[in-house]
């Protein structure tokens, strides 16, 4: 899995392999139909390869401050370079998909051979060719597909599947590609037009990079984080999708395959705080705007995660026949912790809301009204016990879930007294302090001086740390903690989300960067920053991606990638080590 390279066009993202074969791209958008998933299917998932025909060494980069890709292949006898981009219209998002795939002649001579062979759907779909009268198109489960090939290619039907011939010399260029649309007309753009749209695509995203503020450090981590987590924000609506894949496994030794995409509340409001530092306008009232929308079309009580398009998933899991990533399977489709209660998305829904507000917006009259009907609500359910932000099976009075509630009421409090929201600021802020007594009390083992997993545990988790950030514990008692967790949870500068995952998963990367984030708040500047250096060199591939995961002793990726959550983490401790008394590195107040 670390092999692999992301581009997208704020709809769907395709992960382009070293050898340059793209093995996932799913139609039209991320949820749509898997029409490339060699991925998670290595017989039958098919995938669109495009590379010399002899041996070749390889190198790669993004093109500048953008998510086009630029391949290098050298072979004994040349070498040519390969542009791959999900191009964008004059207007911006197309209403079709376009991948467009350049080859550039750099030296001498170079047989390349492309093939395009879509899979099935994660078998459940078959595909076919039809050959129009204005050429060849694949279709498999409502998708229309148009492989377009450029002068000077030779192209051969075989089976389902097409396979494309050129020879690359110097300064010689050659585009294929492919255009799609589901349950609709295929405009069959003509190649000239692919090979134009990769230039527009790289100046649109130059001109969003333009957008971009942050002279802080760790300049080249933040900045290409920031440009896939963009990839990850579903442009349709604004939310931000946790991950763009499906059932990449966590384990070899547990099922813990898991379908990520979906739009998180937790992750949007995880991203605010980088896009509201960054200056980025746009994506910050969109990601705001739609986790209100989806609050007040489906509340009172806001829902762990959102489809795409913003409705409420239902539990329902599908799992498919496909084997699954090196056979580790199962392959589903959907989420069962969509009818989960997590108290944790009470405190990240006010999150988000106070850091609009804080960063001098207003909210309109109804936002107004169903925040503080959800604050009166997590008054009177945060007792109850819930599945953490882990999503477990069994319920149980977590204390980190506790810490979400007294976050949002906290939260609440404070939107109350500059005016934003009506309601009884005074019941909040006394329950906020019954929760604060109960996590004092019935949280803290005063034997082991650690906050503990859930009362009357002896286990250990590591999302406590984010109530070092948070603010609620910065002193003597999160530091004891944090001992603790490096103690029973580390593998060198990797932390295990829980006790006990040591033996069923690898380390969750987000966690380490969380970790020199409360490092730094609780004083311990020098330790995170040095934390910080070992991460950012050990945490992502040649090109900047992250997984969910990561093996400690190999540096294998695991779980679905790229992750937001880990670019979040990556980024929000970059901005927590920057900001000094309330300034950040590049001025701007928190």
């Amino acid at each position: 899995m670390r092999s692999y390279a992301a581009i997208g066009d704020g709809r769907s993202v395709a992960l382009v392999a070293l050898d340059g074969r793209i093995d996932w791209l799913p139609l039209p958008g991320l949820h749509g139909v898997p029409a490339f998933s060699a991925l998670l299917d290595a017989d039958l998932g098919g995938y669109y390869s495009l590379r010399p025909v002899d041996d070749f060494t390889v190198s790669r980069e993004y093109v500048g401050a953008t998510n086009v890709l630029a391949t290098t292949f050298t072979t004994a006898t040349g070498s040519v370079r390969v542009t791959d981009s999900l191009n964008q219209g004059v207007a911006g998002r197309l209403p079709w998909v376009e991948l467009a795939r350049r080859v550039e002649g750099l030296t001498g001579t170079v047989p390349m051979r492309a093939v395009v062979m879509p899979g099935t759907a994660l078998r459940t779909a078959s595909p076919w060719l039809d050959d129009t009268v204005h050429g060849l198109v694949m279709r498999l489960d409502g998708l229309t597909l148009g492989v377009r090939a450029g002068e000077g290619t030779d192209v051969v039907m075989e089976d389902v599947s097409l396979r494309i011939t050129f020879t690359a010399t110097t300064g010689s260029r050659h585009i294929v590609g492919l255009v799609a649309t589901e349950h609709e007309p295929l405009f069959l753009q003509e190649p000239v037009q692919l090979d134009a749209g990769i230039d527009r695509t790289i100046d649109a995203w130059r001109a969003w990079s333009e957008q971009f503020r942050w002279n802080g450090p760790w300049q080249e981590h933040v900045h290409r984080s920031a440009l896939l987590l963009k990839l990850l924000l579903y442009a349709p609506t604004g939310g931000m999708t946790a991950a763009a894949t499906t059932s990449l496994p966590e384990s070899t030794v547990v099922a813990k395959n898991w379908d990520y995409r979906f739009a998180w509340v937790r992750d949007t409001a995880y991203s605010l705080k980088a896009l509201f530092r960054f200056g980025l306008r746009e994506e910050t009232h969109a990601a705001m705007s739609w986790m209100l929308r989806r609050v007040r079309e489906h509340g009172p009580q806001p829902r762990i995660f959102y489809t795409l398009d913003g409705s409420v998933p239902g539990p329902t899991l599908r799992t498919t026949d496909a084997p699954g990533w090196r056979g580790i399977g199962p392959v589903v489709q959907g989420n069962a912790a969509a009818d989960q209660l997590q108290l944790g998305i009470f405190g990240d829904l006010f999150t988000i809301v106070r850091l609009y507000v804080d960063h001098g917006h207003a909210l309109d009259t109804e936002t107004g009204r169903v925040l503080a009907a959800i604050a009166d609500l997590t008054c009177d359910r945060w007792r109850e016990p819930d599945a953490g932000m882990w999503e477990l099976p069994e319920n149980r009075h977590y204390v980190t879930s506790k810490l979400g509630a007294w976050e949002a009421l906290t939260g609440a409090v404070r939107l109350a007294k500059i005016g934003q929201i009506p309601g009884d600021a005074a019941r909040w802020e006394a329950e906020a302090e019954k929760i604060r007594a109960w996590v004092e009390t019935s949280g803290w083992d005063e034997e082991r001086q650690t906050y503990t997993w859930y009362p009357g545990s002896a286990e250990l988790d590591a999302s406590i740390l984010l109530h070092a950030i948070s603010g609620f514990d910065r002193g003597d008692r999160m530091r004891s903690t944090i001992r603790a967790l490096r103690a029973e949870l580390s593998d060198g500068p990797w932390l295990y989300r829980h006790s006990g995952m040591r033996e069923e998963e690898h380390a969750f990367v987000a966690c380490s960067f969380w970790l020199v984030s409360a490092l730094h708040v609780t004083g311990e500047r020098e330790e995170a920053r040095a934390l910080m250096e070992e991460l950012v060199a050990r945490a992502t591939n040649d090109v900047g991606i992250m997984a969910e995961m990561i093996d400690p002793a190999t540096g294998d990726f695991w779980g679905n990638l790229p992750q937001a959550l880990s670019h979040l983490a990556l980024v929000n401790a970059a901005i927590t080590l920057a900001d000094d008394d309330g300034r950040s590195a590049d001025g701007a107040a928190d």
